[in-house]
């Protein structure tokens, strides 16, 4: 909006032209959504105490958790989007269809979680919506959102998929393309979700994630960078990175928060949020398989929980104490902190190995 509205000038004050610069928006976009985060953190962590918006425990979950994390307020994903769109709407280009793909997508996943959430506080306990339901509704969400991508995206590229080491493996997916951008975009946002059950745990590796990709949205959009790395140049792409840094400064706000121990959790609120926001970065810029790297860790928590589940239906067996996997290490005697931290170095490798990609074709 902001620069929508300054960039109307440039004409008459040159200066302005500054803002037609993604790298300087992007920048904005990561402040403003810091401070807001920043300034409003307090008091909406005191308010949602006060309304006992308080998160549930697992009664099957580490036993010191009942003592550390009861009484914690949740929802604090609410906290995460208010800084991430004031950074959007201030900074970010209004007329870009990518820009309103990603909005749709984050709020409306927001607003489930955030369904999802209260009904958890309101039962006072750890079920909330159905795992069927929560699921068909992430589906509609996602068919909802192919229709911005098909009629206002105008890209040929749409249905194809790159392979990352190759310089001419492309596939064009075709019709096929509709269940696996569903199957991204889903999967991406339940992976956050899994992951996030310790203080800080989700919240760097997004931050991570979040960061690659303003910099793969950026050369993408760049006909001359996207050119000499090799990988596909996509119209308009660029924008995304603006985006990205949004989420990446209001990460760091409520990390200030979530930070052990966590003064707030961020619920599915924010990590279905923030997961379907990452999978749609990377159907957008056609970096599917470098969003599966970068963003292994959440990969990983996902397969845990999968494979417990085959297994146990199959066996009557535990492969795990618990999932997911980062429970399963607290059952071993490993401290929050120790997993946590471990986790994000594991995150860093992976993020950097996606990054390496982009010159290894």
């Amino acid at each position: 909006m902001l620069y929508n509205f300054l960039t109307n000038y440039t004409e008459t004050y040159s200066f302005l032209n500054i803002f037609n610069f993604l790298t300087v928006r992007t920048g904005l976009a990561i402040i403003t959504s810091m401070l807001i985060v920043f300034l409003i953190g307090d008091k909406f962590i005191k308010f949602f105490s006060t309304k006992k918006f308080t998160n549930p425990i697992r009664s099957d979950g580490p036993k010191d958790h009942l003592i550390k994390k009861m009484g914690t307020p949740t929802m604090g994903g609410v906290l995460i989007l208010i800084g991430l769109f004031a950074g959007v709407i201030l900074w970010a280009d209004l007329y870009n269809p990518y820009n309103w793909l990603l909005i749709f997508i984050t709020f409306s996943f927001g607003m489930l979680g955030a369904f999802d959430d209260y009904k958890k506080i309101s039962n006072k306990n750890s079920r909330g919506l159905s795992s069927k339901l929560k699921f068909i509704l992430q589906i509609l969400i996602g068919l909802m959102s192919l229709y911005i991508l098909y009629y206002f995206v105008d890209s040929e590229l749409t249905t194809n998929l790159y392979f990352p080491f190759f310089k001419n493996l492309v596939i064009n997916l075709g019709w096929f393309f509709i269940p696996f951008y569903l199957f991204v975009i889903v999967g991406s946002s339940n992976a956050v979700n899994l992951t996030d059950g310790l203080d800080g745990l989700a919240t760097v590796p997004v931050i991570l994630v979040a960061g690659c990709f303003a910099f793969i949205s950026y050369v993408s959009g760049n006909i001359i960078f996207s050119k000499y790395l090799l990988i596909p140049y996509i119209e308009g792409v660029g924008e995304i990175s603006v985006f990205c840094g949004a989420i990446i400064g209001a990460s760091i706000g409520f990390l200030w928060f979530n930070a052990p121990p966590a003064k707030i959790f961020m619920g599915d609120t924010g990590s279905l949020a923030l997961g379907g926001s990452l999978g749609t970065i990377g159907v957008a810029t056609k970096h599917e398989i470098v969003l599966a790297i970068t963003g292994g860790l959440f990969v990983l928590e996902a397969i845990s929980v999968i494979v417990q589940v085959i297994s146990f239906k199959l066996t009557g067996k535990r492969i795990f104490m618990m999932a997911p996997i980062h429970h399963h290490f607290e059952k071993k005697g490993w401290p929050e902190s120790t997993v946590v931290i471990r986790f994000w170095i594991i995150s860093l490798i992976l993020a950097m190995i996606g990054l390496a990609t982009l010159k290894l074709r």
